[in-house]
């Protein structure tokens, strides 16, 4: 189900008006029925891969909890080996394949292993992470496992994060969904303002710089320099209010329930260096991949050398994450990269003082994002390597009329709305009624007279 469609307007409309009408005892299972009403709109037969993986990690982590240390080691990699293996099976099987194919028609191998006909479960990547890091808090003792079935399956099925996070750590979202806490009006209404601002970014900026960005991606061949430089500026504002449009409206949704969902973007095109880029961007997951892989392989404590190499592995796993696709891992190195050489030059001071240096590196930052952007958003290496030479190959451009004036226009309106907007929307006192409604009435009219209402799936939906 879209967040973005009149079947989730009716269907969180009743679950809103029966959630509230029910005694506090029973709104977890019946929010576990809405989720899972939510999930099989999309695919039924994956309810079966999400079952599995519930009940299998919830009798580990009760296994772990009570078994002495060596048996606990073997719990924990049950879960972790049966719930890579469901994701790795389902996103990466094809992908493994044509990379053995590949290596053995080196060595004149024929093997020819065969494909299989593999439909990706939307959500898996990050109803995964959210398991595993559920299981990973139990085996370090971090969290107490949760004894009651409904309330932990409601963790993983959680219809507001469900698809597209944000990916929860157990502390913050399982004792939450006890709903034990009083009704909070001013939590009611910041939840609403992030519902219609989240949709006024996916509807009104993200699906209208689509054409711009899919136009040029059809056919890169026919399109000159100034062409390119739009529509991967395009892009980069397009995927940032897709994606944050979602977690916008997902947080809101939540909050509109009683429950607080972790903030997952915070202004990222105004970093000023790579490293609070990802302090910004996708917080759940960088924080996911910090905390149970980076820490974990050592970090920066060994040597500059063992840095490089855990941060460009971590980067290269992220990229991993997104998707089965070359494009996807070198979107990850380019990124961790730059943030190696940032790190080892010392370029990155917290606070630039002068307002010009903070311009200065807020462009830089922004550049290497939209650079790293075009293979992430590309069908191959070869596709991006030679959209990147058009950037800088000085070809003609089409009619100024069309590309210049429109989409030039189009761009810095998004970029003012993004700068001039985010930050006070998240940080509106809704407790001041008489503030609050007028600006939400505003978005309301805005979203409805220019957005675009044609369910259009959102970017991320796909990892």
């Amino acid at each position: 189900m879209l967040f973005n469609s009149l079947h989730f307007l009716v269907f969180f409309g009743a679950v809103l008006c029966l959630f509230y009408a029910l005694p506090i005892k029973y709104r977890a299972g019946f929010l576990l029925i809405a989720s899972i009403y939510f999930y099989s709109v999309l695919i039924p037969i994956y309810l079966l891969i999400l079952a599995f993986i519930i009940l299998l990690d919830f009798c580990m982590a009760l296994l772990i909890y009570k078994s002495g240390t060596p048996h606990r080691k073997v719990y924990l990699w049950v879960s972790l080996s049966s719930n890579l293996g469901i994701l790795c099976f389902f996103k990466y099987y094809n992908f493994f394949l044509s990379n053995i194919n590949a290596a053995l028609n080196v060595f004149d191998i024929s093997a020819n292993l065969p494909f299989l006909e593999i439909l990706l479960p939307i959500g898996l990547s990050f109803h995964t992470f959210q398991a595993m890091a559920y299981i990973i808090e139990v085996y370090k003792s971090n969290y107490a496992p949760e004894r009651n079935l409904i309330r932990y399956s409601l963790y993983v099925m959680f219809f507001p994060q469900l698809v597209a996070g944000p990916i929860e750590r157990p502390k913050n979202l399982l004792p939450q969904l006890r709903f034990d806490s009083a009704f909070s009006t001013v939590q009611f209404r910041r939840g609403m303002l992030l519902v219609f601002w989240g949709l006024l970014k996916k509807s009104v900026i993200a699906d209208r710089l689509a054409p711009i960005v899919d136009q040029f991606y059809s056919n890169i061949w026919a399109h000159g320099t100034g062409q390119a430089w739009i529509a991967i500026i395009a892009y980069s504002f397009q995927i940032y209010c897709d994606f944050s449009g979602y977690s916008d409206i997902a947080i809101g949704t939540a909050g509109m329930l009683g429950v607080q969902l972790s903030e997952n973007f915070k202004n990222p095109y105004l970093s000023t260096s790579l490293t609070e880029f990802w302090r910004r961007w996708h917080i759940t997951l960088s924080g996911w991949f910090r905390d149970y892989i980076y820490i974990p392989l050592g970090g920066k404590k060994n040597g500059n050398l063992k840095f490089i190499v855990v941060t460009l592995f971590v980067f290269a796993l992220s990229g991993l994450w997104h998707g089965a696709k070359n494009t996807f891992i070198v979107w990850g190195l380019i990124h961790g990269i730059f943030l190696v050489l940032e790190k080892l030059s010392g370029s990155a001071p917290s606070l630039p003082h002068h307002p010009l240096e903070k311009l200065t590196r807020i462009l830089y930052v922004f550049f290497i994002s939209t650079f790293a952007w075009v293979f992430f958003r590309s069908s191959s290496v070869e596709e991006a390597v030679f959209i990147i030479k058009k950037l800088f190959s000085l070809q003609g451009t089409a009619s100024p009329s069309h590309y210049l004036i429109g989409e030039y226009i189009l761009i810095l309106g998004v970029i003012a709305l993004l700068l001039a907007g985010e930050k006070g929307i998240k940080n509106f006192p809704a407790q001041y009624r008489k503030k609050f409604y007028p600006v939400l009435f505003a978005i309301v009219l805005t979203s409805y007279f220019f957005g675009i209402f044609h369910s259009k799936t959102f970017i991320y939906f796909q990892f």
